[in-house]
């Protein structure tokens, strides 16, 4: 699978189905795992996902938000770009497009990917999504 370099609903980001080769690109350690995207709320119901009754609406509603249950990571988020690629993807692995702990060069990220796709305003560097841990009862933010 590709490796795209895109404007994401948050930053500029790496977006694969290959775990691996985002490892590989980001020089992280495997332990440490990627948001997964999901392109609407149903995709990732159809993902054999499930959340605590109490946030459904929220985490369907959410823009810009991370969540994590059960200890996987996931953002609901359309395609900001109006590309057919991103938007024959149901789900992606997500990171932004740097070098663990360091900002984003555009010279060595575009090496790095497959394919790029970006509109009139560039790719830019923005802020990363919050971050919430759910619970059943209870969330709790990180970021």
């Amino acid at each position: 699978m590709s490796v795209i370099l895109t404007q994401t609903d948050t930053t500029v980001g790496f977006l694969s189905h290959n775990a691996q080769k985002l490892y590989e690109i980001k020089s992280r350690q495997t332990s440490k795992s990627f948001i997964k995207v999901y392109r609407d709320f149903s995709c990732f119901l159809n993902d054999a996902n499930r959340v605590p009754q109490n946030f459904k609406n929220e985490i369907r509603r959410s823009k810009k938000t991370t969540f994590i249950v059960k200890n996987r990571a996931f953002r609901v988020a359309k395609p900001p770009l109006n590309s057919q690629i991103l938007n024959d993807l149901k789900w992606s692995f997500s990171t932004s497009a740097n070098k663990s702990g360091k900002n984003f060069n555009r010279e060595i990220c575009e090496d790095k990917a497959d394919i790029i796709i970006e509109d009139k305003n560039n790719l830019s560097e923005k802020s990363s999504s919050k971050l919430y841990k759910v619970g059943l009862n209870k969330k709790r933010r990180l970021r």
